[in-house]
């Protein structure tokens, strides 16, 4: 018995270390709420492409639960597939499904997923929780931890009467902080 146990230990040993050691170093904030939690992200082509659109400004969504282990829906854009694999997915894991729709568990499923990283240090529970499981249009922003500047506006993307705060979120009316409003910094 205690020999079954060390291979089976051994054996989710090495799966979590090639895993982790395909981690990227930058850690992706999740927001639903007002709790923000943190993950860590694999280093693939998808994460990359999402990172660089992090860096411009954090991402919004509106997802959705799928049955009782997950929410999903669709990210606004498409990210590259090439690491599209037959997997499980456990409670905690950030998929890519489909190239343009995002998945955040709390459950398991087998499908052809893209993995992009997993929430740290939630249980299944405090997963269920903080996804708001059972819930439809549950409003998500994904950011990156430590990102506290906006790096760029593409002109065509900010409207005249639309205000961006230095996380890069847009409001038409804002209360109080600093703005950028025009391409001009604006304080509230």
């Amino acid at each position: 018995m205690l020999m079954l146990a060390a291979l089976m230990l051994c054996g989710c040993s090495s799966d979590n270390n090639e895993v982790m050691a395909q981690t990227r170093q930058e850690k992706l904030q999740i927001t639903i709420g007002g709790a923000t939690k943190t993950a860590s992200l694999v280093d693939n082509a998808a994460t990359q492409e999402l990172v660089t659109r992090l860096q411009q400004s954090p991402v919004t969504l509106s997802l959705d639960t799928n049955g009782s282990f997950e929410i999903w829906g669709s990210l606004g854009f498409s990210l590259p597939t090439t690491s599209n694999q037959q997997m499980t997915a456990q409670p905690g894991d950030i998929i890519l499904y489909g190239g343009s729709n995002i998945c955040l568990f709390c459950g398991s499923n087998s499908w052809s997923y893209t993995r992009l990283g997993h929430i740290d240090g939630l249980t299944e529970e405090e997963l269920r929780t903080f996804l708001h499981i059972g819930e439809a249009g549950i409003s998500v922003t994904l950011s990156l931890a430590g990102t506290t500047a906006v790096r760029s506006i593409p002109a065509s993307s900010a409207s005249s009467d639309e205000y961006i705060a230095l996380n890069g979120m847009r409001t038409g009316h804002p209360s109080r902080g600093i703005f950028i409003k025009n391409g001009k910094k604006v304080i509230k």
